[in-house]
């Protein structure tokens, strides 16, 4: 029987398992077939804590406090995820009982977590790989697309009706085109609401679905509404879920996005068991 913890980050789901003695090895069938909302627990993704790897000096410098593995619902292991790295962060806390910031290692690089009251802050990795007003031709139209690597690849699309974009069509569609081959890109829709503020809807790569949140592409569509209107930090995002997180950042005198932030919710649903 595998013990697990469903949590949930703004509208985001997981399964999140604690494997810190390394013993569990979940085949990505498993993983496929634990997520499915059907015949499974139902999760957009599944979380394991896991224990770091040792530091890379005798001072501990570099070292964390845990490693995290991230798996899409198809089973697919990803580099990172922001609605799950804060849902990982309260979990960890929880076994560890740890107090104050704690830190994790990703596939994106280390990621450290603040817990502010019932809200969790992110330090995300260096973005990477921005580029703007890139026109893609898709089988019904052309789009103006914006990306970036936060952790993850992320198409944005800024459109003006986002309650009636076609995200399932055109996210499809823009997450398998050729130029983002061959492991493809997660996909945002975005519409500005005020000069501080957008909504998104997400397409996720992996889940191949609309999610109700994704706090990389959170973050990815706040640094691209940045750059194409100097919008200031702190920039608000309404998810699909209803929620809204808040993307802090810092930039050098060439541009270059520094500490940048994600804080959000992260809450406990229920635990169980569950026969593998």
């Amino acid at each position: 029987m595998l013990k697990f913890t469903k949590m949930n980050g703004a509208g985001n789901d997981f399964v999140l398992i604690d494997n810190r003695e390394g013993k569990l090895q979940l085949s990505r069938e498993t993983i496929s077939r634990l997520c499915d909302r059907h015949r499974g627990i139902g999760a957009d993704g599944l979380l394991a804590v896991e224990s770091a790897k040792p530091p890379q000096n005798e001072s501990g410098e570099n070292g964390a406090d845990f490693q995290m593995r991230y798996y899409n619902s198809d089973g697919g292991e990803a580099e990172m995820c922001g609605n799950g790295a804060r849902c990982f962060a309260r979990f960890a806390q929880r076994l560890s009982e740890k107090s104050g910031a704690i830190s994790f290692e990703t596939l994106a690089g280390k990621i450290t977590a603040q817990f502010v009251g019932e809200q969790i802050r992110l330090a995300m990795s260096e973005p990477r790989d921005l580029r703007l007003d890139e026109q893609l031709a898709l089988k019904l139209e052309t789009a103006r697309v914006h990306s970036v690597n936060t952790g993850v690849p992320h198409a944005v699309v800024f459109v003006e009706d986002l309650e009636n974009v076609a995200v399932a069509r055109l996210g499809a569609e823009i997450r398998f085109h050729e130029h983002f081959a061959p492991r493809g890109t997660n996909v945002n829709f975005a519409k500005q609401l005020d000069a501080q503020n957008i909504a998104i809807r997400t397409y996720e790569r992996g889940v191949e679905a609309e999610t109700l949140a994704c706090g990389t592409g959170v973050v990815a569509s706040a640094l691209i509404f940045h750059k194409l209107k100097n919008a200031p930090a702190p920039i608000g995002v309404r998810v699909r879920g209803g929620e809204r997180l808040e993307v802090s950042f810092e930039k050098t005198g060439d541009g270059i996005f520094k500490n940048v932030t994600l804080t959000g919710p992260a809450d406990f649903v229920f635990e169980g068991e569950i026969e593998i």
